[in-house]
């Protein structure tokens, strides 16, 4: 153990740019005599003074290291990653008699488990996001089909710093949860998961130096986690950061420690657990204030190589650390200079995915020199003294060269009077070096280079220039889609009508579609309704374009017209492609199926119209044509008392009545989309509800052609006793009989659960019937036959008669009970 006389002989743990800065700043301190890092990367293996790698011993030997630090007289060990922490390396250390700047395993668990750590938020009032912890794979999936807003999922457990995903849309929350706790792709980390709330703002970081009681913070700095610019791609352990930012103003950092980092030390002291070492905050700044993304336990990185060549010339690192060991934080000074620091970090090519290693490293130190006050090697030598120093991270050395050996590789930092400066000269560095696939963001710092606005627009708040896709529109997702869609279209071509979209407007060559003299053109619009919600709660899209045709087509087909051409409207608040991939998809298998093509439509991102997310509608509209000299059906002259009633079987619910239908599943019943159906038990509810409205395009129009049919009725929203009338002249009515056709299962089970009476059900529900035909009695034979050749299941279910009060009836409709 350590005194305040004796020299300090420390162990460092970790083969990162975090360590490798640890080093550089610790072999500053004329307390420390020798730096042992283990294993340590090709920056700590030359060049700095009192610094050594040792390879004898592996990092995560832990009774291994325990042997070596007291071989050698270690009395400060110093573990740079969150894994050793988490493990509980610190008990190690403790029962050997050796201090360890770093948590005990019970105070590790802040970072070890996001489940924990949030639940400690709760129950000390501490902001963050609104949660729940799940361990169970299907709890967590019917969560998230159930909310409305953003969402983060988090692995639990340890992931190498990308356990944290923020999904664009539901269906990318369920294929990352998928991924997390089925395919394991985070291994035990992913055992449970943390949902919640997705906060909008920006990030900081706060590196919080703690004694178990007291506590000092190093300014707020700013990282930038994706690989991309622009904050695109993928996450990675951080591609550069800065520090001091314009965001972290004095009032917000009081508040920070005021309400986030006391209450958290203090929480954790009065639990049990204190926690002394080097507490990270990711914090994010919300119209609300300040909330808390996540604890690390450990330097972070790389905000570690950005804030410690900010610490002053005589701020000893070595001696702090020190004292928080001894519970004697506020008998040490921590100076920080008026100077701002910037850092680039350039990673392997192909990171964070597979990349290569053993690649040679080479840097320009005549141009390093150039960019420097006093010459830095690039391991860090004599860059105490320096503003520009490059740090190693996945390096090795190799007889005399330096070699990639990890995803992120090298780090150029420079500190400056001004942050535009700063990054300059980080970027200018950061020329220096060279390695094959060498890949580096270019815009860090973006956030806070942003431009002033002239005296002028002085009021209007200085967020940066704006795009469409600032307003939740994006042109990009609109192309992405019209190109993915194009195969689908292209298969419903017809003659007249190409199936192409990307024109303005759709065309259609009449002559060519068959009509040789002008035919009656007839239109039909229509949407799908409320059945969209049970969609959007299974993420099941792949039907609903076809109810959206069937919808449409069949209310053509009712006036003798062939649909020859179909348009849609997609909807929402955020393009989600694939999802709208899916509803088009099915599109253009219901156009197929009624033969008709799909010459255009549009797809409209609105996003302060559809604010829940993942949501969205669709519209269609159909035009088809009736031969010159044929007449448009109804032909209600034609209709006499005795012209019987065909009843054609529908696919169950079709497209309507599911207000009601959602009513009776969730509340009356008390079901989830995903229970099994209690009519269909190899279904779920969702799936059974989804099967597609019945399409009766193709089976009808020979008949039509034939003058074997004088009206049709469509059985949609109004059931029998709304829909019958509309195709009767005023002095017929419909008289049906209810024994004489099947009500499937479906409806039997809703008409049950709902208790619903006889004639609210008639009124609702197709029953059983999705298309009612007044035919002749003397042609009855004929159509019956055509149909079922077709594939219809036909019933005879009524006749015409006098009206003397409703347009329809439904006889015997106790056999519904």
């Amino acid at each position: 153990m350590a005194t305040q006389s004796e020299p300090l002989r420390i162990l460092l743990i970790g083969n990162g740019g975090r360590e490798h800065a640890l080093a550089w700043k610790l072999s500053e301190s004329p307390k420390v005599e020798e730096i042992y890092v283990v294993p340590g990367n090709g920056g700590t293996a030359d060049g700095l003074r009192k610094v050594s790698n040792v390879n004898a011993v592996k990092p995560d030997d832990y009774p291994g290291l325990v042997a070596f630090a007291s071989g050698c007289g270690v009395n400060l060990v110093i573990p740079g990653p969150e894994v050793p922490l988490v493990a509980g390396i610190e008990g190690h250390f403790k029962k050997a008699g050796i201090r360890c700047f770093g948590p005990t395993e019970e105070a590790a668990r802040m970072e070890g488990s996001k489940t924990f750590s949030k639940d400690f938020m709760a129950r000390w009032e501490i902001p963050t996001a609104a949660y729940k912890n799940f361990e169970r794979y299907e709890d967590a999936r019917d969560y998230i089909d159930r909310i409305s807003h953003g969402v983060v999922i988090k692995a639990d457990g340890l992931a190498a710093g990308k356990g944290v995903i923020l999904p664009s849309s539901k269906a990318e929350a369920q294929a990352a949860l998928q991924r997390i706790m089925l395919d394991k792709g985070f291994g035990a980390a992913g055992d449970k998961v943390v949902i919640e709330e997705l906060l909008e703002g920006q990030e900081l970081s706060f590196l919080t130096f703690s004694d178990g009681e007291r506590i000092v913070s190093l300014p707020p700095a700013q990282d930038h986690k994706r690989i991309y610019d622009g904050d695109n791609g993928p996450n990675t352990g951080g591609m550069g950061c800065y520090a001091p930012t314009p965001v972290g103003t004095p009032e917000l950092i009081e508040e920070v420690h005021r309400k986030i980092l006391k209450p958290t030390i203090q929480g954790m002291r009065k639990e049990r657990f204190r926690f002394v070492g080097l507490l990270f905050t990711g914090i994010m700044v919300t119209r609300d204030g300040p909330k808390v993304l996540e604890y690390n336990v450990r330097f972070g990185d790389p905000e570690c190589q950005t804030l410690l060549p900010l610490l002053s010339a005589d701020t000893d690192l070595a001696e702090v650390m020190l004292a928080c060991t001894e519970s004697a934080l506020d008998t040490v000074r921590i100076k920080i200079r008026d100077r701002f620091a910037a850092t680039v970090v350039a990673a392997a090519g192909g990171y964070p995915g597979p990349y290569h290693s053993g690649d040679t490293i080479t840097v320009d130190r005549f141009l390093n020199r150039t960019t420097s006050q006093q010459d830095s090697s690039a391991s860090g030598e004599n860059a105490g003294s320096s503003d520009n120093i490059i740090f190693h991270a996945g390096t090795s050395l190799s007889a005399g060269t330096w070699q990639t050996s990890g995803g992120r590789v090298i780090a150029a930092t420079s500190t400056a009077a001004t942050l535009k400066d700063a990054i300059s000269n980080a970027y200018t560095l950061m020329s220096t070096i060279h390695f094959p696939n060498m890949h580096y963001r270019r815009d860090i710092g973006h956030r806070a280079l942003r431009p002033q606005p002239s005296p002028l627009f002085a009021s209007l708040p200085n967020d940066g220039p704006l795009s469409y896709a600032d307003s939740g529109v994006s042109v990009s997702a609109g192309d992405q889609l019209v190109r993915r869609i194009k195969p689908f279209t292209a298969s419903t071509a017809r003659p007249g009508a190409a199936g192409e979209i990307g024109n303005f407007a759709g065309t259609l060559d009449l002559s060519a579609a068959g009509y040789k003299e002008p035919p009656i053109l007839v239109a039909a619009t229509d949407g799908v309704g409320t059945k969209l919600m049970i969609a959007h709660a299974m993420n099941k899209h792949n039907t609903v374009g076809i109810d959206l045709v069937a919808m449409n087509v069949n209310d053509l087909i009712v006036q003798g017209a062939e649909p020859l051409m179909f348009l849609d409207v997609y909807s929402c608040g955020k393009l989600d492609v694939s999802v709208a991939q899916e509803v088009i998809k099915g599109v253009a298998i219901g156009c197929i199926e009624a033969g008709c093509a799909l010459v255009g439509g549009e797809s409209a991102e609105m996003p302060g119209i559809f604010p829940i997310e993942g949501t969205y509608d669709i519209n269609g509209t159909a035009i088809g044509a009736v031969t010159k000299g044929k007449s448009v059906l109804p032909d209600k002259e034609g209709m006499k008392v005795g012209d019987v009633l065909l009843g054609l079987s529908s696919s169950g619910c079709h497209s309507n009545g599911f207000s009601l239908i959602r009513k009776i599943i969730q509340e009356r019943a008390a079901l989830t989309w995903k229970d099994p159906a209690p009519w269909a038990e190899a279904q779920s509810v969702g799936e059974s509800l989804l099967t597609p409205t019945r399409i009766y395009v193709k089976s009808v129009l020979d008949v039509v052609k034939k003058d074997l049919i004088k009206g049709m009725a469509h059985i949609t929203g109004g059931g029998l006793l709304e829909n019958i009338p509309r195709m009767l002249p005023g002095h017929l009515a419909a008289s049906l009989d209810a024994r004489q056709w099947t009500v499937p299962e479906i409806l039997r089970w809703l008409k049950k659960a709902g208790d619903m009476e006889e004639i609210e059900f008639a009124r609702t529900f197709n029953t059983g019937l999705g298309m009612v035909l007044v035919v002749a009695e003397e042609k009855v034979d004929s159509a019956s036959q055509e149909l079922e050749k077709a594939g219809e299941k036909v019933w005879r279910v009524g006749q015409l008669v006098e009206r003397s009060g409703d347009g329809c009836t439904v006889e015997n409709m106790e056999v519904w009970r």
